[in-house]
Protein backbone atom coordinates (compact mmCIF):
# COMPACT_ATOMS: atom_id res chain seq x y z
CA UNK A 1 0.00 0.00 0.00
CA UNK A 2 1.59 3.48 -0.96
CA UNK A 3 1.94 6.04 1.61
CA UNK A 4 -0.97 7.95 0.27
CA UNK A 5 -3.45 5.35 0.30
CA UNK A 6 -2.44 4.27 3.88
CA UNK A 7 -3.01 8.27 4.74
CA UNK A 8 -6.39 7.96 3.30
CA UNK A 9 -7.46 4.82 5.16
CA UNK A 10 -6.22 6.06 8.12
CA UNK A 11 -8.31 9.55 7.43
CA UNK A 12 -11.53 7.08 6.79
CA UNK A 13 -10.85 5.15 9.44
CA UNK A 14 -10.80 7.70 12.21
CA UNK A 15 -13.72 10.11 10.53
CA UNK A 16 -16.32 7.06 10.61
CA UNK A 17 -15.37 5.51 13.23
CA UNK A 18 -15.06 9.25 15.67
CA UNK A 19 -18.62 10.00 14.03
CA UNK A 20 -19.91 6.90 15.12
CA UNK A 21 -18.66 7.65 19.00
CA UNK A 22 -19.97 10.83 18.69
CA UNK A 23 -23.36 9.81 17.12
CA UNK A 24 -24.00 7.47 19.81
CA UNK A 25 -22.57 10.30 22.62
CA UNK A 26 -24.83 13.39 21.35
CA UNK A 27 -28.25 11.58 20.43
CA UNK A 28 -28.79 10.81 24.13
CA UNK A 29 -28.95 15.05 24.07
CA UNK A 30 -31.56 15.04 21.15
CA UNK A 31 -33.77 12.63 22.89
CA UNK A 32 -33.02 14.53 26.29
CA UNK A 33 -36.90 15.93 26.82
CA UNK A 34 -38.28 12.53 25.91
CA UNK A 35 -35.54 10.52 28.06
CA UNK A 36 -36.34 13.15 31.05
CA UNK A 37 -40.23 11.75 31.00
CA UNK A 38 -39.45 8.02 30.85
CA UNK A 39 -36.70 8.35 33.12
CA UNK A 40 -36.71 10.83 35.52
CA UNK A 41 -40.62 11.91 35.85
CA UNK A 42 -40.88 14.65 38.69
CA UNK A 43 -44.54 15.97 37.91
CA UNK A 44 -42.29 19.05 35.91
CA UNK A 45 -41.65 19.20 32.76
CA UNK A 46 -38.37 21.43 33.35
CA UNK A 47 -37.38 19.29 36.62
CA UNK A 48 -37.42 16.26 34.44
CA UNK A 49 -35.46 17.95 31.35
CA UNK A 50 -33.06 19.22 33.83
CA UNK A 51 -32.74 15.63 35.53
CA UNK A 52 -32.20 14.09 32.06
CA UNK A 53 -29.58 16.80 31.31
CA UNK A 54 -27.93 16.44 34.50
CA UNK A 55 -27.26 12.66 33.71
CA UNK A 56 -26.12 13.75 30.15
CA UNK A 57 -23.37 15.26 32.53
CA UNK A 58 -22.99 12.25 34.81
CA UNK A 59 -21.03 10.89 31.55
CA UNK A 60 -18.47 13.60 31.14
CA UNK A 61 -17.36 12.81 34.88
CA UNK A 62 -15.71 9.76 33.93
CA UNK A 63 -14.03 11.37 30.85
CA UNK A 64 -10.21 12.57 32.44
CA UNK A 65 -10.49 8.73 33.43
CA UNK A 66 -11.00 7.13 30.51
CA UNK A 67 -8.50 10.06 28.90
CA UNK A 68 -6.50 9.77 31.44
CA UNK A 69 -6.50 5.23 31.21
CA UNK A 70 -7.22 4.98 27.67
CA UNK A 71 -4.72 7.55 26.57
CA UNK A 72 -1.94 6.15 28.25
CA UNK A 73 -2.76 2.98 27.07
CA UNK A 74 -2.66 4.44 23.47
CA UNK A 75 0.93 5.95 24.31
CA UNK A 76 2.26 2.98 25.22
CA UNK A 77 0.75 -0.17 23.25
CA UNK A 78 -0.74 1.43 20.34
CA UNK A 79 -3.23 3.94 18.47
CA UNK A 80 -5.29 1.36 16.55
CA UNK A 81 -5.69 -0.94 20.20
CA UNK A 82 -6.63 2.40 21.73
CA UNK A 83 -9.18 3.51 18.94
CA UNK A 84 -10.73 0.09 18.74
CA UNK A 85 -11.50 -0.33 22.61
CA UNK A 86 -13.91 3.17 22.65
CA UNK A 87 -15.83 2.14 20.10
CA UNK A 88 -16.40 -1.19 21.70
CA UNK A 89 -16.86 0.73 25.13
CA UNK A 90 -19.42 3.49 23.71
CA UNK A 91 -21.50 0.71 21.94
CA UNK A 92 -21.90 -0.75 24.87
CA UNK A 93 -22.99 2.21 26.91
CA UNK A 94 -25.79 2.94 24.36
CA UNK A 95 -26.85 -0.77 23.90
CA UNK A 96 -27.25 -0.58 27.28
CA UNK A 97 -29.85 3.05 26.56
CA UNK A 98 -31.44 1.42 23.97
CA UNK A 99 -32.94 -1.56 26.19
CA UNK A 100 -33.71 0.41 28.97
CA UNK A 101 -36.75 -0.70 30.82
CA UNK A 102 -38.84 2.87 31.75
CA UNK A 103 -38.85 4.12 35.50
CA UNK A 104 -43.03 3.41 35.05
CA UNK A 105 -41.53 -0.47 34.31
CA UNK A 106 -39.19 -0.73 37.49
CA UNK A 107 -39.18 1.95 38.81
CA UNK A 108 -35.87 3.62 40.46
CA UNK A 109 -33.72 1.21 38.49
CA UNK A 110 -34.19 2.63 35.24
CA UNK A 111 -32.47 5.86 35.98
CA UNK A 112 -29.60 3.88 37.66
CA UNK A 113 -29.32 1.78 34.19
CA UNK A 114 -29.22 5.11 32.00
CA UNK A 115 -26.72 6.39 34.58
CA UNK A 116 -23.99 3.31 33.97
CA UNK A 117 -24.45 4.08 30.15
CA UNK A 118 -23.64 7.49 30.78
CA UNK A 119 -20.93 6.67 32.77
CA UNK A 120 -19.40 3.74 30.23
CA UNK A 121 -19.85 6.75 26.97
CA UNK A 122 -18.32 9.04 29.23
CA UNK A 123 -15.26 6.91 29.84
CA UNK A 124 -14.75 5.80 25.85
CA UNK A 125 -14.94 9.19 24.80
CA UNK A 126 -12.40 10.48 27.32
CA UNK A 127 -9.55 8.21 25.45
CA UNK A 128 -11.49 8.92 21.79
CA UNK A 129 -10.43 12.34 21.30
CA UNK A 130 -6.64 12.02 22.34
CA UNK A 131 -5.81 8.83 20.62
CA UNK A 132 -7.89 9.91 17.39
CA UNK A 133 -5.41 13.01 17.56
CA UNK A 134 -2.53 11.46 17.78
CA UNK A 135 -3.44 8.49 15.14
CA UNK A 136 -4.21 10.99 12.76
CA UNK A 137 -2.08 13.74 13.13
CA UNK A 138 0.94 11.44 13.25
CA UNK A 139 0.50 9.97 9.51
CA UNK A 140 -0.47 13.70 8.08
CA UNK A 141 2.45 15.01 6.44
CA UNK A 142 4.61 17.85 7.91
CA UNK A 143 2.78 20.43 6.18
CA UNK A 144 -0.73 19.41 6.74
CA UNK A 145 -1.35 18.72 9.91
CA UNK A 146 -4.07 20.72 10.90
CA UNK A 147 -5.71 19.88 7.52
CA UNK A 148 -5.08 16.13 8.71
CA UNK A 149 -6.35 16.79 11.96
CA UNK A 150 -9.64 18.90 10.96
CA UNK A 151 -11.08 15.86 9.40
CA UNK A 152 -12.21 14.69 12.98
CA UNK A 153 -13.67 17.53 13.56
CA UNK A 154 -15.61 17.20 10.57
CA UNK A 155 -16.39 13.79 11.82
CA UNK A 156 -18.33 15.67 14.69
CA UNK A 157 -20.42 17.46 11.81
CA UNK A 158 -21.50 14.60 10.38
CA UNK A 159 -22.92 12.62 13.89
CA UNK A 160 -24.74 16.04 14.65
CA UNK A 161 -26.21 16.11 11.23
CA UNK A 162 -27.42 12.25 11.25
CA UNK A 163 -28.40 12.90 14.48
CA UNK A 164 -30.59 15.71 14.20
CA UNK A 165 -31.76 14.12 10.71
CA UNK A 166 -32.61 10.92 12.89
CA UNK A 167 -34.01 13.27 15.62
CA UNK A 168 -36.36 15.09 12.89
CA UNK A 169 -37.64 11.87 10.83
CA UNK A 170 -38.94 10.46 14.14
CA UNK A 171 -40.59 13.71 14.90
CA UNK A 172 -42.35 13.72 11.28
CA UNK A 173 -43.47 10.35 11.05
CA UNK A 174 -43.98 9.25 14.54
CA UNK A 175 -46.91 10.43 17.09
CA UNK A 176 -45.68 11.84 20.50
CA UNK A 177 -46.89 8.77 21.76
CA UNK A 178 -45.19 6.51 19.54
CA UNK A 179 -42.15 8.13 19.88
CA UNK A 180 -42.08 8.21 23.78
CA UNK A 181 -43.35 4.23 23.67
CA UNK A 182 -40.36 2.82 21.26
CA UNK A 183 -39.43 5.64 18.31
CA UNK A 184 -37.02 7.16 20.85
CA UNK A 185 -34.84 3.72 20.92
CA UNK A 186 -34.28 3.83 17.01
CA UNK A 187 -31.33 5.80 17.59
CA UNK A 188 -29.76 4.20 19.96
CA UNK A 189 -29.81 0.81 18.24
CA UNK A 190 -28.55 2.43 14.87
CA UNK A 191 -25.73 3.11 17.11
CA UNK A 192 -25.35 0.22 18.47
CA UNK A 193 -25.30 -1.45 14.93
CA UNK A 194 -22.63 0.58 13.54
CA UNK A 195 -20.43 0.29 16.45
CA UNK A 196 -18.82 -3.10 15.09
CA UNK A 197 -18.38 -1.63 11.32
CA UNK A 198 -15.94 1.26 13.73
CA UNK A 199 -14.47 -1.75 15.03
CA UNK A 200 -13.61 -3.55 11.72
CA UNK A 201 -12.09 -0.45 10.04
CA UNK A 202 -10.04 0.61 12.82
CA UNK A 203 -8.22 -2.76 12.82
CA UNK A 204 -7.54 -3.06 9.08
CA UNK A 205 -5.72 0.88 9.50
CA UNK A 206 -1.76 0.53 10.36
CA UNK A 207 -0.07 2.34 13.06
CA UNK A 208 1.47 5.29 12.39
CA UNK A 209 5.12 5.10 11.41
CA UNK A 210 6.50 8.19 13.70
CA UNK A 211 4.41 5.95 16.70
CA UNK A 212 6.16 2.68 16.05
CA UNK A 213 9.46 4.23 15.61
CA UNK A 214 9.25 5.69 19.17
CA UNK A 215 10.43 4.01 22.17
CA UNK A 216 6.64 4.13 24.52
CA UNK A 217 7.76 5.42 27.94
CA UNK A 218 6.40 3.51 31.20
CA UNK A 219 4.26 5.64 32.15
CA UNK A 220 3.43 8.50 30.12
CA UNK A 221 1.06 10.40 32.48
CA UNK A 222 3.68 11.26 34.94
CA UNK A 223 5.72 12.51 32.00
CA UNK A 224 3.16 14.61 31.37
CA UNK A 225 2.53 16.19 34.62
CA UNK A 226 6.35 16.18 35.21
CA UNK A 227 7.80 17.84 32.22
CA UNK A 228 4.54 18.92 29.86
CA UNK A 229 2.45 20.93 32.53
CA UNK A 230 2.89 24.35 30.87
CA UNK A 231 1.88 22.70 27.36
CA UNK A 232 -1.01 21.07 29.21
CA UNK A 233 -2.25 24.28 30.38
CA UNK A 234 -2.54 26.10 27.50
CA UNK A 235 -4.27 22.64 25.77
CA UNK A 236 -6.52 23.28 28.61
CA UNK A 237 -7.57 26.82 28.10
CA UNK A 238 -7.61 26.37 24.67
CA UNK A 239 -10.14 23.12 24.73
CA UNK A 240 -12.82 25.53 26.82
CA UNK A 241 -14.07 27.34 24.07
CA UNK A 242 -14.04 24.10 21.58
CA UNK A 243 -16.03 22.41 24.49
CA UNK A 244 -18.46 25.11 25.13
CA UNK A 245 -18.93 25.56 21.45
CA UNK A 246 -20.23 22.67 21.05
CA UNK A 247 -21.79 21.29 24.03
CA UNK A 248 -23.57 25.29 24.51
CA UNK A 249 -24.22 26.15 20.75
CA UNK A 250 -24.49 22.73 18.60
CA UNK A 251 -26.28 20.69 21.00
CA UNK A 252 -28.12 23.09 23.17
CA UNK A 253 -29.15 25.45 20.69
CA UNK A 254 -31.67 23.00 18.85
CA UNK A 255 -33.43 22.71 22.00
CA UNK A 256 -33.41 26.40 22.77
CA UNK A 257 -35.18 27.25 19.79
CA UNK A 258 -38.02 24.60 20.39
CA UNK A 259 -38.07 25.13 24.50
CA UNK A 260 -37.07 28.97 24.52
CA UNK A 261 -38.11 30.75 20.97
CA UNK A 262 -41.19 28.58 20.24
CA UNK A 263 -40.15 26.90 17.12
CA UNK A 264 -40.93 23.26 16.45
CA UNK A 265 -39.15 20.29 17.63
CA UNK A 266 -38.77 20.11 13.45
CA UNK A 267 -36.85 23.90 13.07
CA UNK A 268 -35.22 22.44 16.03
CA UNK A 269 -33.56 19.74 14.11
CA UNK A 270 -33.26 21.68 11.15
CA UNK A 271 -31.40 23.99 13.20
CA UNK A 272 -29.49 20.78 14.60
CA UNK A 273 -28.12 19.80 10.83
CA UNK A 274 -27.28 23.54 9.70
CA UNK A 275 -24.94 23.33 12.83
CA UNK A 276 -23.60 20.07 11.61
CA UNK A 277 -23.55 21.39 7.80
CA UNK A 278 -20.94 23.90 8.64
CA UNK A 279 -18.59 22.88 10.47
CA UNK A 280 -18.27 20.15 7.47
CA UNK A 281 -17.96 22.79 4.83
CA UNK A 282 -15.92 25.17 7.04
CA UNK A 283 -13.89 22.98 8.84
CA UNK A 284 -11.19 21.53 6.34
CA UNK A 285 -11.29 25.09 4.64
CA UNK A 286 -9.80 26.62 8.04
CA UNK A 287 -7.59 23.64 8.52
CA UNK A 288 -6.20 24.12 4.84
CA UNK A 289 -5.17 27.63 5.38
CA UNK A 290 -4.14 27.12 9.44
CA UNK A 291 -1.16 24.83 7.95
CA UNK A 292 -0.20 27.52 5.62
CA UNK A 293 -0.35 31.19 7.81
CA UNK A 294 -0.31 29.24 11.46
CA UNK A 295 -2.85 28.21 13.59
CA UNK A 296 -2.45 31.09 16.15
CA UNK A 297 -4.15 33.53 14.08
CA UNK A 298 -7.44 31.30 13.52
CA UNK A 299 -7.70 30.79 16.93
CA UNK A 300 -7.13 33.82 18.31
CA UNK A 301 -9.04 35.76 15.78
CA UNK A 302 -12.33 33.29 16.33
CA UNK A 303 -12.41 33.64 20.28
CA UNK A 304 -12.07 37.17 19.97
CA UNK A 305 -14.73 37.42 17.46
CA UNK A 306 -16.82 34.98 19.57
CA UNK A 307 -16.42 37.32 22.66
CA UNK A 308 -17.75 40.02 20.45
CA UNK A 309 -20.56 38.66 18.40
CA UNK A 310 -22.25 36.24 20.87
CA UNK A 311 -24.31 38.44 22.75
CA UNK A 312 -25.72 40.30 19.85
CA UNK A 313 -26.37 36.94 17.75
CA UNK A 314 -28.56 35.46 20.70
CA UNK A 315 -30.38 39.14 21.03
CA UNK A 316 -31.40 38.86 17.35
CA UNK A 317 -32.98 35.60 17.37
CA UNK A 318 -34.99 36.72 20.79
CA UNK A 319 -36.05 39.88 19.20
CA UNK A 320 -36.62 37.96 15.61
CA UNK A 321 -37.37 34.16 16.73
CA UNK A 322 -37.41 32.12 13.59
CA UNK A 323 -36.59 28.93 11.99
CA UNK A 324 -34.69 31.90 9.29
CA UNK A 325 -33.21 33.68 12.05
CA UNK A 326 -31.56 31.15 13.74
CA UNK A 327 -30.32 29.45 10.83
CA UNK A 328 -28.52 32.98 10.24
CA UNK A 329 -27.44 32.39 13.75
CA UNK A 330 -26.07 28.93 12.79
CA UNK A 331 -24.17 29.70 10.18
CA UNK A 332 -22.53 32.70 11.56
CA UNK A 333 -21.58 30.55 14.63
CA UNK A 334 -20.50 27.68 13.15
CA UNK A 335 -18.35 29.43 11.03
CA UNK A 336 -17.06 30.78 14.25
CA UNK A 337 -16.93 27.54 15.01
CA UNK A 338 -15.00 26.32 12.37
CA UNK A 339 -12.10 29.08 12.67
CA UNK A 340 -11.23 27.79 16.10
CA UNK A 341 -11.59 23.93 15.55
CA UNK A 342 -10.25 23.88 12.40
CA UNK A 343 -6.36 24.50 13.88
CA UNK A 344 -6.59 23.42 17.22
CA UNK A 345 -6.02 19.68 17.10
CA UNK A 346 -2.62 20.37 15.09
CA UNK A 347 -1.64 22.41 17.96
CA UNK A 348 -1.22 19.51 20.40
CA UNK A 349 0.99 17.87 18.00
CA UNK A 350 3.29 21.10 18.45
CA UNK A 351 3.11 21.11 21.79
CA UNK A 352 3.67 17.21 23.05
CA UNK A 353 6.14 14.90 21.23
CA UNK A 354 5.00 11.60 20.28
CA UNK A 355 5.43 9.92 23.38
CA UNK A 356 2.79 11.82 25.04
CA UNK A 357 0.79 13.10 22.52
CA UNK A 358 -2.04 10.80 23.41
CA UNK A 359 -2.12 11.02 27.28
CA UNK A 360 -1.29 14.60 26.67
CA UNK A 361 -3.98 15.15 24.19
CA UNK A 362 -5.97 13.64 26.87
CA UNK A 363 -5.89 15.12 29.55
CA UNK A 364 -5.98 18.85 28.44
CA UNK A 365 -9.54 18.29 26.50
CA UNK A 366 -11.34 15.92 29.01
CA UNK A 367 -10.58 18.07 32.32
CA UNK A 368 -11.84 21.18 29.76
CA UNK A 369 -14.95 19.21 28.79
CA UNK A 370 -15.71 17.97 32.09
CA UNK A 371 -15.43 20.81 33.96
CA UNK A 372 -16.84 23.58 31.22
CA UNK A 373 -18.78 21.56 28.55
CA UNK A 374 -20.38 18.18 30.05
CA UNK A 375 -22.73 20.56 32.01
CA UNK A 376 -23.03 23.73 29.52
CA UNK A 377 -26.50 22.40 28.64
CA UNK A 378 -27.61 22.04 32.50
CA UNK A 379 -26.32 25.94 33.56
CA UNK A 380 -27.83 27.17 30.99
CA UNK A 381 -31.09 25.80 30.82
CA UNK A 382 -30.53 26.18 34.52
CA UNK A 383 -29.41 30.09 34.06
CA UNK A 384 -32.39 30.75 32.18
CA UNK A 385 -34.97 29.04 33.59
CA UNK A 386 -34.13 30.74 37.47
CA UNK A 387 -33.41 34.41 36.22
CA UNK A 388 -35.76 34.85 32.92
CA UNK A 389 -33.18 35.95 31.15
CA UNK A 390 -33.60 33.85 27.82
CA UNK A 391 -30.02 35.41 26.29
CA UNK A 392 -28.13 33.80 29.44
CA UNK A 393 -26.06 31.42 27.16
CA UNK A 394 -24.72 34.36 25.67
CA UNK A 395 -22.69 35.09 29.27
CA UNK A 396 -21.34 31.60 29.63
CA UNK A 397 -20.14 31.15 26.15
CA UNK A 398 -18.63 34.50 26.33
CA UNK A 399 -16.82 33.80 29.49
CA UNK A 400 -14.90 30.56 27.70
CA UNK A 401 -14.16 33.12 24.88
CA UNK A 402 -11.76 35.00 27.28
CA UNK A 403 -10.15 32.23 28.42
CA UNK A 404 -9.49 30.67 25.14
CA UNK A 405 -8.50 34.18 24.05
CA UNK A 406 -5.85 33.89 26.49
CA UNK A 407 -4.81 30.70 26.21
CA UNK A 408 -4.47 31.55 22.29
CA UNK A 409 -2.29 34.51 23.33
CA UNK A 410 0.39 31.84 25.46
CA UNK A 411 0.66 29.65 22.66
CA UNK A 412 3.01 30.16 20.65
CA UNK A 413 4.08 28.09 17.08
CA UNK A 414 7.04 27.10 15.31
CA UNK A 415 7.72 28.54 11.49
CA UNK A 416 10.12 26.91 8.80
CA UNK A 417 11.95 28.73 6.75
CA UNK A 418 9.56 29.39 3.89
CA UNK A 419 7.09 30.58 6.57
CA UNK A 420 4.68 27.54 6.86
CA UNK A 421 3.75 26.32 9.64
CA UNK A 422 6.25 23.23 10.88
CA UNK A 423 4.68 20.62 13.95
CA UNK A 424 7.19 19.96 16.57
CA UNK A 425 7.40 19.39 20.19
CA UNK A 426 6.45 23.03 22.11
CA UNK A 427 10.16 24.44 22.99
Amino acid sequence: MSEVETRRKAVLATVIGNGMEWFDFTIYSFMAVTIGKLFFPSGNDVTSYLLALATFGVGFFMRPVGGIILGSYGDRFGRKSALSLTVILMALGTFLIAIAPTYEQIGIFAPFIIVIARLLQGFSAGGEMGTATAFLTEHAPENKKAYYSSWIQVSVGIAILLGSLVGMCLTLFLTQSQLESWGWRIPFIIGTLIGPIGVYIRTKVEEPETFTKTKPLKSPIREVFINYKKEVTIGFMLVVLWTVFTYAILFYVPSYSSRILGLSKTDGFICGMVGGFALICFTPIVGYYADKVGRRPFLLSSAILTLLLTYPLFNFINLYPSLTSVIVFQLVMGALISGYIGAILAVFNELLPTEVLSSGVSIAYNFAVTIFGGFATFIITWLVATTGDNIAPAYYIMAAALISSVGAYLYRESKTDNNTVKSKPYA
